[in-house]
């Protein structure tokens, strides 16, 4: 089953006089299950694909289904909805609650979701923090805070997982440990789309997907 097909998906920004194409016609196919990462120098509209995968932004033109449904052109309060029923996010920073403990931090998307039902402790033993789950993120290394993150980002049992530079600030062994988790996750049947700039990570991926000036190259 295709999860995400896009088609021809662009995306243009206007800097005074000037036009910006950092996305232009990206056309990508990525089936149920699959493990791809997105490869690129800096600039060449690796953040701004996966803004438009994750419905953070919408495109200038083109077409994407996700999971069957023309996403391109809703509105930002069906963005929203598409959002809490398909997607996950994992980005750089770990962008957790500092007076918030373990545990609560994993069900933060709940607020916003009234029909989710918490699956925290099932989540924190998945990524080896179940003892932890009382602490505070300050008593965290970095490699357990990206943790954390990736079990609230699961909170919601979403269909894709998306993740920006997850090991961009972890050291080489944490870095192991958050793709092993990915991996992971991967042979259970969600789907992950990576963006790094870390070749050692993208091979461990299935498929790797190289942008250079705003388009596609291979993959």
């Amino acid at each position: 089953m295709n999860l995400v097909v896009t088609d021809k998906l662009s995306k243009n920004y206007h800097r005074g006089s000037e036009t910006v194409h950092a996305l232009q016609e990206a056309s990508l196919t990525v089936k149920q299950g699959e493990l791809i990462s997105l490869v690129g120098p800096s600039g060449s509209g690796k953040t701004t694909f996966m803004n438009l995968l994750g419905c953070l932004d919408t495109p200038s033109s083109g077409s994407y289904l996700l999971n069957g449904q023309e996403v391109a052109g809703l509105q930002e309060s069906q963005l929203v909805k598409v959002r809490q029923q398909n997607i996950g996010f994992v980005f750089q920073q770990f962008f957790l609650l500092p007076t918030l403990t373990v545990k609560e931090n994993v069900e933060l998307p709940l607020l916003f979701n009234p029909t989710g039902k918490s699956r925290a402790l099932d989540l924190l033993e998945i990524v080896g923090l179940s003892s932890r789950r009382n602490h505070l993120p300050r008593e965290l290394s970095g490699g357990e805070m990206q943790r954390v993150a990736i079990a609230r980002a699961l909170i919601n049992s979403p269909k894709i997982l998306l993740a920006d530079e997850p090991t961009g600030n972890l050291d080489s062994k944490n870095s192991e440990k958050v793709m092993s988790l990915f991996n992971d996750l991967h042979r259970q049947g969600l789907t992950v789309i990576l963006v790094t700039h870390n070749m050692d990570i993208a091979r461990r991926s299935e498929r790797v997907i190289r942008l250079a000036d705003g388009m596609i190259q291979d993959g």
